[in-house]
């Protein structure tokens, strides 16, 4: 299937909660126009990082309807969009086990998502994939950014030049 974006997401802390960032390259798969934006928080945690960084996907994207494939190496990220949120809605953003952790970022991924067509592909971390790679660049531009005392916003627009399929 073709896709009219795909995009890469990562997300990291150092210590767990601790400093904290998450990365993402947007790719218009017609054009390879691409935008690269990363950000941070000084005490969060790894999972935070890595839905925030799909959020951050959806929300860039202003045409709705759009058909959008996500790239992580989260797996409970994939796991969550696929399989589990229905769930999580039907028993009022709960765990079958009792509370769900970062509920507020759970629903807002899940609203982002009912606005585009949202498909989501798992890549292995660090095994060579370009776009995983420059995420996690960002990702850890981010958190030196944020343990340094500094913005850790960040955006630039360049062309992609490696595979989307």
């Amino acid at each position: 299937m073709s896709y009219d974006i795909v995009a890469w997401t990562d997300g990291g802390c150092r210590g767990n909660p601790g400093p904290g960032g998450w990365g993402m390259i947007l790719v218009n798969a017609a054009s390879r126009d691409a935008l690269e934006r990363c950000g941070g928080e000084a005490n969060t945690t790894n999972n935070r990082m890595e839905i925030t960084a799909a959020i951050m996907v959806l929300r860039t994207l202003k045409k709705p309807g759009l058909s959008v494939q996500i790239r992580s190496d989260s797996q409970l990220l994939i796991k969550a969009a696929t399989e589990w949120i229905p769930g999580w809605k039907k028993r009022g953003w709960r765990r079958k086990e009792g509370e769900l952790l970062n509920a507020e970022l759970w629903q807002e991924l899940d609203r982002l998502m009912a606005t585009q067509r949202t498909a989501w592909h798992w890549v292995k971390g660090h095994a060579g994939d370009p776009g995983n790679e420059r995420a996690d660049q960002l990702t850890n531009q981010a958190m030196d950014a944020v343990q340094a005392g500094r913005n850790a916003e960040w955006s630039n627009r360049t062309r992609w030049t490696g595979a989307l399929s």
